[in-house]
């Protein structure tokens, strides 16, 4: 008769969940909900900094601030694609999905489920740091915000205007010298495609693809990257989920019409631009990568060895067959 140990040693692993898409989903939530947890985390910080006396300047003072958003976001990146890479490849970005699904490396019945569990990874990340950070969000509202910018010391109410600094905790705005939503969609094309077109470029085994596994580490900097070139216009979101997922949370957090649909004043109904634009951007990318660079690199390469380059008539040489 076997003892306790040796029939629990026998029983089968319940694994099965975690070899299918179940377990791709799997990873693709929790690596979003890694990348917003730190991305988001590093926005919170200006405001936790100010309230906590550990800035003297004030946030969004200088573009001393901007380079630790970038930081922030790049290492948010690097860290979500360690831990959940190995599993799903670690898109984190519906955008990022759309492409390999477009270069084939992704079936499209699994798109819509991988974008769902983006979008929820992102969501639920957000309400971390809102559960986080909510005091120093609430602190800069209502006394660190009101001498230095509103020069006088009304508090700030989410939902108004005035709230916009504290919002883009979560989610993305355009700038205000837009006065229509195509300067900031143009933006998001732009973004997302170098972003998508980097991507491609260094995970191709056909290129010259990054070694000793920091792949995770160069596609930080890839983000980073756009962020320091193509940041300010509209905050980079360069990713649906990233915007989308926190949007939604911010608008139950109480931030109303400036997150859902996203009412700035010089541009409305905005929550649609940081969606459409990084889709078409990936798309675009993913198209011209594969045909101006990939394809490109294997018509270079020439046939694998013992592979003839052009057909060509072999004759049977063997003697005949003795009757």
């Amino acid at each position: 008769m076997a003892t306790v140990s040796e029939a629990a040693s026998n029983r089968p692993l319940p694994l099965s969940w975690r070899k299918g898409l179940i377990g791709e989903l799997w990873a693709e939530f929790f690596g979003c909900f890694i990348l917003i947890s730190f991305g988001d985390g590093v926005v919170a910080m200006l405001w936790a900094l100010v309230g906590s006396g550990r800035s003297a300047g004030g946030a969004l003072w200088s573009s001393g601030d901007w380079l630790l958003i970038t930081w922030g976001w790049a290492l948010a990146v690097v860290f979500a694609v360690y831990v959940s890479g190995g599993i799903s490849g670690a898109h984190i970005n519906p955008a990022i999905s759309l492409g390999a699904a477009i270069r084939k490396q992704l079936p499209w019945n699994k798109v819509p489920a991988y974008w769902a569990a983006q979008v929820l990874g992102c969501f639920i990340g957000a309400a971390l740091v809102f559960l986080v950070y909510n005091n120093a969000i609430n602190h800069f509202d209502q006394v660190g915000h009101c001498g230095a910018v509103l020069k006088g010391c009304k508090p700030i109410v989410k939902g108004t205007a005035a709230s916009l600094a504290t919002y883009s905790t979560f989610a993305t705005f355009p700038a205000p010298y837009f006065h229509s939503a195509l300067g900031p969609l143009i933006d998001q094309i732009v973004g997302t495609f170098f972003l998508a077109l980097f991507v491609w470029a260094v995970t191709d085994e056909f290129n010259s693809p990054v070694g000793s596994n920091l792949a995770p580490f160069i596609i930080g900097m890839i983000v980073m990257a756009v962020g320091i070139s193509f940041g300010a216009n509209a905050g980079y979101a360069i990713n649906p989920a990233r915007d989308f997922g926190p949007r939604m949370f911010a608008l139950i957090a109480g931030w109303g019409k400036v997150a859902f649909p996203g009412d700035y004043g010089n541009v409305n109904d905005y929550f649609w631009v940081p969606i459409v634009g990084p889709l078409l951007g990936a798309a675009i990318a993913s198209v011209l990568y594969d045909w101006g660079i990939r394809d490109v690199l294997k018509a270079r390469m020439g046939p694998e060895p013992g592979v003839r380059g052009e057909g060509e008539i072999v004759r049977d040489e063997r003697p005949p067959a003795v009757e």
